[in-house]
């Protein structure tokens, strides 16, 4: 029988063997020593004896018996050969007592390579085990940088001791670690982690049975993708059979995760297709009336961000003229927000826009489970198929703030207060400080944070530095006795002297894309793209303006309205370089310009700034729940 078994790996072996030179790849196992300094290995961190996966045991340490076994650690030795009697030998044992005897292995950037035990893991592997007991010694890479998922890889293991799922991009530990319900340093029970192996397995096996094994991404990252749509305890609660279901459901969002850049950003309102000759001549069909919702976390009253918003509905109700209907519904997270999604359609709304980024989960699964209506969340830098974002390029606004505010500081620092340190608002720093330093490039920027004890404590932090000059919200927020400062603003003591502010234009971005989903060139950006769609417009699409204040001064408005005509044609590009950060670090060269992708996803402060992005625990429960979706690496990672 032991015989047989070695037989049928054998075979296994020459196939892979035959497969690897076919394919021209190495059909050996790869050594450690082959492509790591072998003096950095004796360097390594012992792990102790630990269980690890077998399917990241893919070499060994040295060249030693690497060519007695194909690439899938299968047996190549003859079968008359004494390798295969001591092979049969170990097989005999692991079917009558088990093998407990543990292997020693070097981990580098969570693979293993065995130093001693190689037959061991050949004869685990050939019977199908998941795991195998192994004295680890780990090897830490030499560039932190180059190796980012590793490093938060760690992070997380520290936390968990979980070293079976892996990732592709940065971020997705932290994110699996907030999808479990735990703070950003909260250590897993062994609750924890028993319960998430059952969901783990149970997903792979259901996920390789459609077909993920064919998919270029990791078994990671399809299910991070699963749980951010239905949930980690909808995971624990549901049979096999449930879960494929609703895998197919969701599959376009694991085929995403291939994308090495899964988001398309669209910088600009689409151009009307012209359409064929035909289409001119006949007459057309009126269409038919659209119902159009607006989901808002609070209420118009009490935040100017949903005043925006209503706004923008008010404005393409009176645009569109009897040919839709609007209805809005506020204070969503009072409730829970899906079941106020829902009630949206079951009004009969198909076309629904989401206005805070907290509204993002509950959007995108009303999106997996109504395919007919069209959702958009207002949030950035969301790689998901089912639903598109849009969020306007604020950031154009700012720099031109900041060159007012540069222009009027004279020899004073200026003050800036920002929102929560989420996608887009780091790029609204950075550009009012890049601002300030174009024409005035000895003054500071102290930095605040209004998630961090609130606006009026922002402010006073700055006042008692002798600022007067301070950018703060992008909109006016009711409280007490009045208005919050907003916008570009002089303050001294109680008075305040509103002298620019920015204008987020949301009637003219709701009713380009209204009018793009009814002439159907809506849906064919859908089907021409395998990306996600996120709409990043600015000045150039009208979504973004600046408004002055009678007492700037007059030459001032004439330059930033000068200023605000080039951004909008394209002759003024904020983040042009030469850049520099905070430790003076290069950041682009000269007459080099950053990408809209490294615009959005900025981590790093600019070198006038003092100041820095806080931690997740610094923030109020507001901020942690935007920061938690949206929020920018630096914010989202424990101190």
């Amino acid at each position: 029988m032991y015989k047989q078994h070695y037989s049928d790996a054998l075979k296994l072996g020459q196939k892979e063997f035959r497969r690897c030179t076919a394919a021209g790849q190495y059909p050996y196992l790869p050594t450690l020593d082959g492509f790591l300094q072998s003096e950095h290995i004796p360097q390594g961190i012992d792990l102790g004896t630990i269980q690890i996966p077998l399917a990241f045991v893919v070499g060994t340490r040295t060249q030693g018996r690497t060519q007695a076994f194909a690439r899938n650690f299968m047996p190549l030795m003859p079968e008359a050969s004494e390798f295969a009697t001591k092979w049969e030998a170990l097989c005999q044992s692991h079917l009558e007592d088990g093998i407990r005897d543990p292997v020693l292995c070097y981990e580098y950037l969570n693979r293993y390579y065995v130093e001693e035990g190689n037959k061991r893991v050949s004869v685990l592997r050939f019977f199908g085990a998941e795991t195998i007991y192994a004295h680890v010694i780990r090897v830490m890479p030499q560039d932190a940088q180059e190796h980012q998922v590793y490093y938060e890889y760690l992070d997380f293991y520290k936390l968990s001791r979980i070293n079976y799922v892996e990732f592709s991009r940065p971020g997705s530990y932290a994110r699996l670690q907030q999808l479990m319900g735990k703070g950003p340093a909260e250590p897993w029970t062994d609750d924890d982690r028993t319960g998430f192996a059952v969901a783990w397995y149970s997903f792979r096996q259901a996920y390789d049975a459609q077909g993920g094994e064919q998919l270029d991404t990791t078994v990671g990252d399809a299910m991070l993708a699963y749980m951010e749509v239905y949930g980690y305890q909808d995971l624990r609660q549901k049979t096999p059979a449930e879960i494929k279901k609703s895998i197919t459901q969701v599959w376009e969002e694991f085929t995403l995760q291939q994308e090495r850049e899964p988001i398309d950003v669209k910088l600009e309102p689409e151009d009307k297709p012209a359409g064929n000759i035909l289409a001119k001549v006949l007459p057309k069909a009126e269409p038919k009336t659209m119902k159009v919702a607006f989901i808002h976390d609070k209420n118009p009253a009490l935040s100017g961000w949903t005043y925006g918003h209503e706004l923008g509905r008010e404005h393409i109700q009176r645009v569109f003229d009897g040919k839709l209907e609007t209805a809005a519904y506020f204070n969503a997270l009072d409730h829970d927000p899906g079941e106020v999604i829902e009630q949206a359609i079951a009004d009969g709304n198909t076309v629904l826009f989401t206005t805070s980024p907290r509204l993002l989960n509950a959007s995108l699964r009303a999106a997996v489970y109504h395919p007919k209506v069209t959702i958009l969340n207002c949030s950035l830098n969301m790689s998901h198929r089912y639903i598109r974002t849009y969020y306007a390029r604020m950031y154009e606004a700012k720099f031109i703030a900041g060159v007012i505010a540069g222009t009027l500081a004279g020899t004073d620092n200026v003050g800036y207060i920002c929102d929560y340190p989420i996608f887009g608002q780091v790029a609204g720093i950075n550009a009012f400080a890049l601002g300030v330093q174009s024409t005035n490039p000895r003054a500071k920027v102290y930095l605040e944070w209004s998630s961090v004890g609130g606006v009026e404590d922002a402010t006073r932090r700055l006042t008692d530095r002798g600022i007067r000059l301070i950018s703060s919200q992008d909109l006016a927020r009711l409280r007490d006795n009045g208005h919050a400062p907003f916008g570009l603003s002089i303050v001294d003591g109680d008075t305040l002297v509103n002298l620019a502010r920015p204008v987020w234009q949301w009637g003219v971005y709701y009713e380009s894309i209204l009018r793009s989903i009814r002439d159907k060139s809506f849906q064919s950006q859908y089907a021409e793209s395998s990306k996600a769609l996120n709409y990043y417009w600015g000045m150039s699409a009208g979504v973004v303006e600046m408004r002055y204040s009678e007492k700037l001064p007059a030459v001032t408005r004439k330059m930033a309205g000068l200023l605000e005509r080039a951004i909008r044609t394209g002759l003024c590009e904020p983040f042009r370089g030469p850049l520099y950060d905070q430790d003076s670090r290069r950041i682009i060269g000269e007459n080099q310009a950053l990408r809209a992708e490294q615009i959005i996803d900025m981590s790093w402060l600019n070198e006038n700034i003092a100041g820095s992005i806080p931690a997740y625990d610094q923030l109020n429960d507001t901020g942690k729940a935007t920061v938690g979706i949206v929020g920018v690496m630096t914010s989202k990672r424990p101190d």
